[in-house]
């Protein structure tokens, strides 16, 4: 098996395409719960090829020779999925409630390689 890292991307007009926004309170948390019950639901369908749940990420600094700064990207979370093939962890993602539910715009899937010696 192979381990593959997922990460949730989300662009600042995510949530206008999605037509988030426009939801008024009460409409916003009823969609977050049915996103958070499938994404639950996505939990329980895969938990034997998941590594690492993972976790909505926070903002983000950047360390270079230069320094540190504020940056700002289009990640949002992560995951940590095992399978036999880049194919088929990618097939984990289908239908996601990340951007079926949530103003999500894609999963990216890549194959976590091994550090050389």
């Amino acid at each position: 098996m192979k381990t593959f890292l997922a990460v949730y991307t989300g662009s600042p007009t995510s949530m206008q395409n999605a037509r988030f926004d426009a939801l008024n309170n009460d409409e916003k948390q009823k969609r977050v719960a049915e996103g958070i019950g499938a994404w639950h639901a996505w939990v329980d369908k895969y938990r034997d090829f998941i590594v690492d749940k993972g976790t909505p990420l926070g903002r983000t600094k950047s360390v270079s020779p230069s320094g540190i700064v504020d940056i700002r990207n289009n990640l949002t979370a992560y995951t940590v999925v095992r399978s036999s093939s880049h194919e088929e962890a990618a097939k984990m993602f289908e239908n996601h409630p990340h951007f079926m539910i949530f103003p999500g715009d894609t999963v990216e899937i890549m194959e976590c390689l091994p550090i050389p010696d």
